[in-house]
């Protein structure tokens, strides 16, 4: 009966949950890509963390975690998962009590950082970062805070009753009938070297900016999604993927090289 009801409950935080951002394929290709792209230290740090475990699994693990009953899983972390921006841009008012995407990004770097930090602390606080980094690259993850991201705005797709959030979440992804690791091989060939110059970019309110922008063209004047959205926004679902894929491995490759100093060969006298 214990396991009906954990069951039962993570079926309920997947149908109603605002946090939710790019489905359990949208986040392993952009944990996909970022493995692809670690430099030699950032990945033998990752490996250290993670064993058997790469970042495309890691990139699911905190919405996995959402079916746990535990207080931590129901009450502190859901809001760890988006920011509210009622403006063009995050200003401090934005910030909510409880903590958001970019107040726990800040905190879970700190633990990457911290090398007092316990291997376990360290290895949630690296799940959360590609997480979170994948999140903020969600354009409905970055809500006005009137209509849960997209949930409250219903629409059919295919003519299938279903919201705006989960088009963007997984229905335009899972459109192309990919697995995860064949989405993110074409993605990364359709990857410029221009890009991902381009899109280096570490700073998250940089991110949210660009997710704000993409939010405003997300809003259909029909409700009735078919080949048409697809089209208008098949270009914009690949390019955010590929973006948080490329900065994912940018952020880790910054935040997981040693303090300056710390592994060079000493000087010779």
């Amino acid at each position: 009966m214990r396991f009906v009801t954990a069951a039962v409950l993570g079926a309920a935080i997947v149908i109603s949950s605002p946090t939710l951002a790019w489905g359990p394929v949208g986040h392993r290709i952009t944990g996909a890509i970022a493995q692809d792209a670690l430099s030699g230290v950032a990945r033998a740090k990752v490996e250290i963390l993670l064993g058997h475990e790469d970042l495309a699994e890691a990139a699911t693990w905190p919405d996995d975690m959402r079916s746990d009953p535990s207080a931590f899983w129901q009450k502190t972390s859901p809001p760890w998962h988006y920011v509210t921006v009622a403006g063009d841009d995050y200003v401090p008012s934005d910030e909510p009590g409880e903590g958001d995407a970019l107040t726990a990004l800040t905190r879970f770097t700190a633990t990457l950082r911290d090398p007092k930090a316990s291997i376990d602390d360290q290895r949630m606080a690296l799940r959360f970062v590609v997480h979170i980094i994948g999140d903020l690259h969600q354009p409905l993850h970055v809500g006005t805070g009137t209509d849960k991201g997209g949930n409250a705005v219903k629409v059919t797709w295919f003519g299938k009753p279903t919201n705006l959030h989960t088009v963007w979440d997984s229905s335009l992804i899972e459109q192309r009938a990919l697995s995860y690791s064949e989405y993110a091989q074409w993605l990364e060939r359709s990857t410029t070297p221009e890009q991902v110059l381009q899109w280096n970019e570490r700073d998250p309110r940089v991110w949210m900016h660009e997710s704000i922008v993409m939010r405003r063209t997300a809003y259909p004047a029909d409700p009735a999604l078919s080949y048409d959205y697809v089209y208008r926004h098949r270009d914009d679902i690949d390019t955010r993927l590929k973006m948080a894929g490329i900065r994912i491995a940018a952020y880790l490759n910054r935040v997981l090289e040693p303090p300056q100093g710390e592994g060079e060969p000493a000087k010779r006298k």
